[in-house]
């Protein structure tokens, strides 16, 4: 997929995101719903203490939103209570094949099974080296999420960032309401057209939060316990580029060093989509892209939430067909 195609994916998306509306309702699955218009944005956002626990008591009057550092009014405010949506991003590109990361990596999505609802929360596994499969769409939790990782086989070049982009654009156009990407990766990137930049864009523009489980092999640990710490190639992804990617569209990135600490993380992940509030406002009518800030008027809180949304003038066709040269399945 070129550059400009996604690009032009992420204004599409975005124009259907804004056909929210302020009257609300409640779907069967318990989310709280927009009906269609021309005039709302919708944005999920957590909020979490200095201790990092979930705030979850916060009225409207709590939050103060700007755009394009502007304020902006709050329409419509409301706590959403969905069952969550999440597309499992699996790296099997040829750098997991070694220092133990594919084992790894099914740890990790064992781990964030045993936190989801089972037949409620639903799952879907896509896989990525050079190009993207969807390996099972989403269904109920668990699925056959750790049979099928079991099938696949690292090979390849990375394309990581361009599979995190594609990967949110199908989650966001399956209709899934609280929904994220979870992606499982070693970190590294060398056959993506897309800056993490113009990735985050994409997954802020219609509202899909990316979490990012950095793999960390024995290899990639400072000394011989595996509670060394990481190897500074690893924490400089995670405060640079690869973080900002995440944290622009509302979610993190993290580096678990331990069993222990990658199950602290799936958990964090589940808990955090658990206590979202969804907010609506009316959107500026300049094309172009707009960043957001959310805060709340209390101290020593963090709020996460996507850093902006895209106003474009002329529809797109939605999804990106693979050509007949582009591959479909590894």
């Amino acid at each position: 997929m070129h550059t400009a195609e996604m690009r032009l994916l992420a204004t599409t998306l975005t124009l259907a995101l804004t056909a929210a509306a302020p009257v609300m309702g409640v779907s069967q699955d318990k989310r709280p719903t927009f009906r269609a218009a021309v005039d709302r944005v919708t944005v999920a956002a957590t909020v979490r203490d200095k201790r990092g626990r979930p705030v979850t008591t916060l009225k409207v009057a709590d939050f103060h939103l700007l755009d394009n550092g502007q304020p902006q009014q709050i329409l419509e405010f409301a706590r959403d209570k969905a069952p969550m949506s999440i597309a499992l991003l699996a790296d099997f590109s040829g750098s997991m094949d070694v220092a133990a990361k594919r084992g790894a990596s099914r740890d990790v999505v064992e781990q964030m099974m045993a936190w989801l609802t089972t037949g409620e929360d639903r799952v879907g596994l896509y896989a990525f080296d050079q190009g993207l499969e969807e390996v099972q769409a989403l269904e109920p939790a668990p699925g056959r999420i750790l049979e099928k990782m079991d099938r696949l086989e690292p090979w390849g070049k990375t394309r990581l960032f361009d599979a995190i982009a594609e990967t949110g654009q199908r989650l966001a156009a399956s209709g899934a309401g609280r929904r994220a990407v979870v992606v499982l990766t070693d970190g590294d990137d060398n056959a993506s057209q897309l800056t993490p930049a113009e990735v985050s864009a994409v997954a802020s523009s219609i509202d899909v939060p990316v979490y990012i489980i950095v793999i960390v092999s024995p290899l990639d640990r400072v000394g011989k316990t595996s509670t060394s710490v990481i190897d500074p190639h690893l924490a400089q992804q995670r405060d640079g580029a690869l973080g900002d990617l995440a944290r622009w569209t509302g979610g993190d990135i993290v580096l678990p060093v331990t069993p222990a600490e990658a199950s602290a993380a799936t958990r964090q992940i589940v808990n955090e989509l658990r206590e979202q509030y969804l907010i609506a406002f009316e959107p500026r009518r300049e094309p172009g892209w707009h960043p957001l800030e959310l805060r709340t008027t209390k101290t020593n809180l963090v709020v996460r939430a996507r850093s902006g949304y895209l106003v474009r003038s002329q529809p797109v066709p939605l999804i990106h067909q693979p050509t007949d040269s582009e591959p479909k399945t590894r």
